[in-house]
């Protein structure tokens, strides 16, 4: 069953068992998992079935650190969230990545690499990906002339592509449309969450054109990203008795780390620079540093692949330029994602079945080095935070600021990936690396280069700003995914991450998600079956908001809730 808020001419009231606030990738899966397991679920979706300027106007915000995308753009709002426009690219985190590095401050998650393994498992089949991982071996088992690079040293993971760019858009989504418990709100922005003596008592959300929506639910999940639901807990003051709240904002900065000279082009760019086709699934390869090499050096998970890019400096080919401005800045509404994908597969198609010979002869001309395009973690940091503006939006709720920062950490990390690497081609006799100016120890903190990726700054991937915690002085949420001292609140998403790893982070947010809805689904049996009391209906007071929600005005029998 599907409402949308737009038609709704003053406030309706729902009451459900589940709320989940936010259609994207985490709270799909979440909301299918709870579906599946008996449950009734109420989503609510900020936008609509496809992109609206003056929804994604609500994104909008202030950049007051590192240099970084415009905020309105920087995620989407609509069903099916950002995923709509993503690469595809799944990858699981590495065992390191979960562990405490005494070398990586405010590092270590509260579950282990096992924990997650099973919903791994259960996650990869809803994004088109074969039941196990792909291996390096698998490369080289095909004929790719992967590099054999030393364990202790270097590793060569594997990136697995979903084949559909429409995964989680609405017409995908006609089970749950379909099914009879569920409910979808669209065009529905929460815009106030009250919670009393540790648990939510009611939600508002409103749309654009006034409708509004009161809502008590039995359990509240944020799904809304990792810039949103750090957003909605400052604005609804919950959660941050330790001021941990938008904390930790982490992204995969990416940069050229250098070039290759002197070496088999032709091979490295067959090996990395291209999609591959195995056992049915569309590959690729990625370097990053062992763990046993991060452990010794001190250094983060980052990673790089080896590319053919212009030099840094030259002016940009006709071509790439109206492939960036065909990205960025046709607005991703159906037709024109539409036209990004046809001419992303068109891309996809010459990579792998013209590549390396364009790529290779563009370098043999003096056109392209033969780059290393770095996508790297970065260390968690508590200065790095989403805060609240003094400005407000549309929907009187206060815009955030984004305080991006890097550390001399992050940097390090990139100097020694690089120098790891040069040793290994070196001893190969397949090239040498020339490392880029900026990792200098006299160059500068960072440096993005707009030749190196059509993502030059990062990977529109926001982390850790609810990371997840032993405690609530470290962290915003339990490893449940439960926020800490609210008995009904859950975030699911990336803001959970208390470290970012290599991996794009897409399969590991859906793997959580399923994980949290089975802790929900779990507590839930747990209660009914103790008889406890599954409704909440005391009246309290909601000081956050400009007006009291109509359910928390409403006596405590009243029959509308």
């Amino acid at each position: 069953m599907m409402l949308d808020l737009d038609d709704v001419d003053g406030t309706i009231r729902r009451r459900t068992e589940i709320c989940v606030i936010g259609a994207g990738a985490a709270g799909i899966a979440l909301t299918r998992r709870l579906l599946a397991a008996g449950h009734e679920v109420l989503l609510l979706e900020s936008g609509g079935r496809d992109f609206e300027a003056a929804t994604a106007d609500l994104n909008a915000g202030s950049n007051i650190g590192e240099d970084y995308y415009p905020l309105h753009d920087a995620r989407m709002r609509f069903f099916g969230g950002t995923t709509a426009i993503w690469g595809g690219r799944c990858a699981e985190l590495d065992p390191i990545d979960f562990e405490r590095r005494d070398w990586v401050p405010h590092s270590g998650w509260p579950i282990g690499r096992d924990d997650l393994a099973p919903y791994y498992a259960q996650a990869r089949p809803m994004f088109g990906l074969s039941d196990r991982r792909f291996e390096v071996a698998d490369l080289r088992a095909a004929g790719v002339p992967v590099p054999q690079f030393r364990d202790h040293l270097l590793h060569t993971p594997i990136w697995t592509f979903d084949p559909r760019f429409n995964r989680f858009t609405l017409d995908a989504c006609a089970d749950m449309q379909a099914h009879p418990r569920c409910h979808i709100i669209c065009h529905a922005s929460v815009v106030g969450i009250a919670q009393r003596a540790g648990s939510v008592q009611c939600l508002e959300a409103r749309s654009l054109k006034g409708g509004r929506v009161m809502v008590i639910a039995d359990i509240v999940v944020l799904a809304a990203g990792g810039i949103e639901n750090a957003r909605l807990l400052l604005a609804s003051h919950i959660g941050n008795d330790n001021d941990q709240v938008g904390r930790y904002f982490m992204e995969h900065p990416h940069a050229r780390g250098g070039r290759i000279v002197g070496g088999d082009s032709w091979n490295l760019l067959k090996s990395f620079a291209r999609r591959h086709r195995v056992a049915g699934q569309d590959v690729a390869a990625l370097v990053t540093p062992a763990a046993a090499l991060q452990r010794r050096e001190g250094i983060l998970n980052s990673s790089l692949t080896i590319v053919a890019r212009q030099p840094a400096r030259a002016a940009q080919f006709v071509g790439m330029r109206a492939y960036g401005s065909l990205k960025h800045d046709i607005a991703p509404t159906r037709r024109g994602r539409a036209l990004w994908m046809a001419t992303k597969k068109a891309a996809n198609w010459a990579q792998q079945h013209i590549d390396p010979a364009r790529p290779w002869l563009l370098h043999k001309a003096g056109l392209a080095d033969i780059a290393l395009l770095v996508r790297a973690e970065q260390a968690p940091n508590p200065e790095s935070r989403i805060t609240l503006g003094s400005e407000i939006d549309a929907l009187g709720v206060r815009r955030v600021n984004l305080d991006w920062r890097l550390s001399d950490l992050d940097k390090r990390s990139v100097t020694g990936l690089v120098r790891a690497l040069d040793e290994e081609i070196s001893r190969l006799e397949i090239g040498r690396v020339e490392a880029a100016d900026w990792l200098a120890e006299d160059g500068p903190n960072w440096q993005t280069d707009p030749l190196i990726s059509s993502h030059p700054i990062g990977g529109y991937h926001h982390i850790g700003t609810t990371r997840m915690s032993y405690t609530p002085r470290t962290g915003v949420v339990d490893a449940d995914g439960r926020v800490h001292g609210v008995s009904n609140l859950y975030i699911v998403g990336s803001s959970t991450f208390p470290t970012a790893g290599w991996a794009n982070p897409t399969l590991t947010i859906v793997a959580l998600a399923l994980r949290t809805a089975d802790r929900i689904s779990a507590m839930l049996a747990k209660r009914h079956r103790g008889s406890e009391t599954s409704r909440v209906t005391l009246p309290i007071p909601f000081s956050v908001m400009r007006r009291p929600p109509a359910c928390l005005d409403a006596p405590a029998n009243d029959p509308r809730f």
